[in-house]
C-alpha cells in the first residue's frame, strides 16, 4: 500500500508544483536609468524584475526564461506617481450633476470609472481620495476588471450643520431637524453632516465599516461650498479629539479640510495628522505641525487655473490662490512634511491639470524633491493608515525588491527637465501598476 501511496503523493506535489511555476507572470526590464523614488543619485544601466505585481530582483544583466522582456534603452525609470488629494467621483463630474439633488448617481459612476482610467494613463497609479463614494470603483479596479489607479478611500467626508460638507438647501431644508431625512449627497454616501460628540462617533464608526482607509472631517471654510465662508472655523476641539479617538481605534488617523490658522491649531492640537489646503497657516502653526509629524497637503493653484461659475466660489477661490506661494516658501523653510495633491473637481477637461499642478511644483521646490514627493513622500503619508492601508504586499512610491510594480518609463530625465511630467500622452512610454502593463510604446 505504501508503494502506491508514495508515488501518487509526488506526483500530486509535483502537478501542483508545476501549476504554481506556471502561473508566475515575469517580466524583465533592461537597461534602465533607476530613480528609486528616495536617492539623488541614478541607479545607471540597471535591470528589474518583476514576478507578479511585485518586484523581485534589481541589478545589472539579469536574466529570467519564460519572461517579457521590456528594453528601457536607457530611459528613466521611475515609481508610479502618487497623488495625495484625488477625488475619484468628483473630478470628472460635472457641478450640474454632483451639486444637485437631482443628479444621477449612475452618472457619476461612468464618469468616475472613465476618470480613474486616463488618471492612471498619467502615470498616477494611486491616489488618497479625501471624500466621496468610490468604494465600488475601487473594488473593481483591485479585481482587475476595470483600468484604474489605486484607492485609499476617505469615505463619505463629514461636517457639522452649515459646514463644509452640508449642502442642504437654506430655504427648504433649514432648519432640519432629528427626524429629518438625509441629504441626497449623504443617501449616496458621499458626504455627512453630523453634530455633537455623540454624533460624530457614530459617523466615523459608519465611515470605517464602509472600509475608510482613513478619515476626512472639515474644520474650516471651503471654495466650493456656499455657506461656509473661508474664515470660519468648525467642529470644537471635543468634536474633533472624538473623531481622532474612534479613527485610532481602528488604527487609522484623521485628515482635516481647513484652510484658517486657528482651524489649523485646533485640528492638529487635537490629533488630526494631514491638514487639507491649509492655505492660511502662520509660521507658528507651521512649526507645531512640524513638532507634532502632521503633514499639509496644499495644491498648486493659480488664479488663471479659474473655472468657477458662482461668484461666492470664485472669490474665495481668489482668496485662496494669493497665499498659495508663501505657504510652500513657509513649509519647505520650515520642514512640514508636505505631500503632492491636486484636487481638480467638477470638469473632466481641468482633470489633466494634474500633470500640470505636478509639473508646477518646481516654482517652489528642486526637481528632485518634487520626484521624491510624487512618490516615497506621497507613499510614507498614506502608510499612517497602519492596517487599514488597502495595499499590504509591499511598499508603494519605491523601486526596491519588494515594493509593488508600479513604474513608469520617461522618455526624458525629470530630474534635469521637470516639465517632462507634463506630457504622460508622448513622454511616458511605459505605464505599469501592480505588474500589469497598461502602456508600451517602446
Amino acid at each position: 500500500m505504501k508503494s502506491i501511496i508514495k508515488p501518487v503523493l509526488v506526483s500530486i506535489l509535483l502537478f501542483f508544483t508545476s501549476v504554481s511555476f506556471a502561473t508566475e507572470k515575469l517580466t524583465l526590464i533592461k537597461n534602465a536609468n533607476i530613480f528609486d523614488g528616495e536617492s539623488k543619485k541614478l541607479q545607471m544601466g540597471m535591470d528589474v524584475l518583476v514576478e507578479n505585481n511585485l518586484i523581485k530582483k534589481i541589478g545589472a544583466d539579469l536574466v529570467a526564461e519564460n519572461a517579457q522582456v521590456i528594453d528601457a534603452q536607457g530611459k528613466f525609470l521611475m515609481p508610479g506617481l502618487i497623488d495625495a488629494h484625488w477625488h475619484t467621483t468628483y473630478a470628472y463630474t460635472p457641478a450640474s450633476v454632483l451639486m444637485m439633488n437631482t443628479g444621477d448617481m449612475s452618472e457619476v459612476a461612468i464618469r468616475s470609472m472613465k476618470g480613474a482610467h486616463e488618471t492612471l494613463m498619467r502615470g498616477f497609479t494611486t491616489v488618497r481620495d479625501p471624500g466621496g463614494n468610490p468604494f465600488s470603483i475601487k473594488k473593481l479596479i483591485d479585481s482587475g476588471e476595470y483600468p484604474g489607479h489605486r484607492i485609499l478611500p476617505s469615505g463619505p467626508f463629514m461636517s457639522q450643520t452649515s459646514g463644509h460638507a452640508d449642502f442642504h438647501n437654506v430655504f427648504t431644508e433649514n432648519p432640519r431637524n432629528t427626524n429629518s431625512e438625509l441629504s441626497y449627497w449623504e443617501k449616496n454616501m458621499m458626504a455627512m453632516i453630523a453634530d455633537g460628540v455623540p454624533e460624530v462617533r457614530k459617523r466615523t464608526r459608519e465611515i470605517l465599516k464602509y472600509g475608510a482607509s482613513q478619515i476626512k472631517i472639515t474644520t474650516g471654510g471651503g471654495v466650493s461650498s456656499q455657506y461656509d465662508p473661508l474664515d470660519v472655523s468648525e467642529y470644537s476641539v471635543d468634536e474633533i479629539k472624538a473623531v481622532v479617538e474612534e479613527a485610532k481605534n481602528f488604527n487609522t488617523y484623521v485628515i482635516s479640510h481647513v484652510m484658517t490658522d486657528a482651524g489649523i491649531r485646533t485640528s492638529v492640537e487635537a490629533g488630526v495628522m494631514s491638514i487639507e489646503h491649509g492655505f492660511f497657516a502662520s509660521d507658528s502653526t507651521l512649526k507645531l505641525m512640524k513638532k507634532k509629524g502632521a503633514w499639509l497637503s496644499p495644491q498648486a493653484m493659480f488664479e488663471e487655473d479659474m473655472n468657477w461659475s458662482s461668484p461666492v466660489s470664485a472669490r474665495k477661490y481668489k482668496q485662496v490662490t494669493d497665499a498659495v506661494n508663501t505657504l510652500y516658501k513657509r513649509a519647505r523653510d520650515i520642514g512640514v512634511n508636505v505631500a503632492f495633491g491636486t484636487d481638480q473637481l467638477l470638469d473632466a477637461s481641468k482633470a489633466k491639470q494634474q500633470s500640470t499642478l505636478l509639473v508646477r511644483m518646481g516654482t517652489w521646490f528642486s526637481n528632485y524633491e518634487v520626484l521624491k514627493m510624487v512618490t516615497s513622500d506621497n507613499a510614507r503619508l498614506l502608510e499612517l493608515s497602519g492596517p487599514r492601508h488597502p495595499y499590504q504586499e509591499g511598499p508603494l512610491g519605491k523601486i526596491v525588491e519588494g515594493a509593488y510594480a508600479d513604474l513608469l518609463i520617461i522618455d526624458g530625465n525629470p530630474m534635469e527637465k521637470l516639465d517632462v511630467l507634463g506630457d504622460p500622452e508622448n513622454k511616458f512610454k511605459v505605464i505599469m501598476k501592480d505588474g500589469v502593463i497598461y502602456k508600451n510604446t517602446l
